[in-house]
């Protein structure tokens, strides 16, 4: 059996009149969720974290509802918290998520087929986690299915976490002693493990992550991970899997 089919073949392959089988709807809506709840746990760091750094409820509630980011939501309060010396790295982190959503709607566009006002609500809900769920399945039905719960999983959760995180400030203490910090990473594995199938794709993987790894400590957020896609794509096409 074949492995699920790359972005392109995905985006580019008709939409099946017929409805989706209802074990496979149920299939993408557990993972949707599970991805919403482990991404969006981590969203009361992001409220314990802004009202640290000065901000009050309605503003950290409204950075949550209108940037609904992440990455540059915590880049913002940095700025907030450190000052302008903050601001470069802040700005750069911002800017390259920026980028790699915009790549991400090049895809989903043709995917989603959606207009008017869908195509905003979509453009808002397109993000790393509604991405990698949607490219996961196997037909457009349940891509569409994937995209439209994980994203809204994760902006309600998220949402929702970041008002606790206001709420209770740093009563919670250190969110990272919590693990919450580990469980967008853990669900993002979950996603991927299955499609390790061959050694030339777990080496892919695998170079990936060092470079990752390799680079966090010395890059501002954001961009390790823009360099372990393009080290990945060259690994990709290197002569042994094309040859595969």
């Amino acid at each position: 059996m074949s492995g699920p089919p790359d972005a392109v073949s995905l985006g580019s392959a008709p939409l099946d009149p017929r409805p989706l089988d209802a074990s496979v709807r149920r299939s993408v809506v557990r993972q949707g969720v599970s991805v919403g709840v482990a991404t969006g746990a981590y969203g009361v760091s992001f409220g314990a974290l802004a009202v640290a750094a000065g901000l009050d409820v309605g503003q950290a509630m409204a950075l949550s509802a209108l940037m609904f980011t992440g990455g540059s939501q915590f880049a913002f309060v940095g700025i907030v918290a450190g000052g302008m010396g903050a601001a470069p790295a802040a700005i750069a982190a911002s800017s390259m998520l920026g980028i790699r959503n915009g790549l991400y709607a090049l895809e989903l566009t043709r995917l989603l087929g959606v207009r008017g006002l869908r195509r905003l609500a979509a453009a808002h809900l397109t993000i790393d986690e509604s991405t990698a769920v949607a490219m996961g399945q196997r037909d457009v039905r349940a891509a569409r299915v994937g995209f439209w719960v994980t994203g809204a999983s994760v902006f309600l959760l998220w949402n929702a976490m970041t008002l606790l995180g206001t709420l209770l400030g740093n009563a919670i203490g250190d969110p990272r002693t919590w693990g919450l910090d580990a469980a967008a990473c853990s669900a993002f594995t979950a996603l991927l493990w299955p499609r390790l199938r061959s050694r030339d794709t777990v080496a892919i993987a695998v170079v990936a992550a060092v470079v990752a790894v390799t680079l966090s400590p010395a890059l501002p957020p954001g961009i390790p991970v823009i360099v372990a896609a393009f080290a990945a794509l060259l690994a990709w096409r290197s002569p042994g899997e094309a040859r595969a």
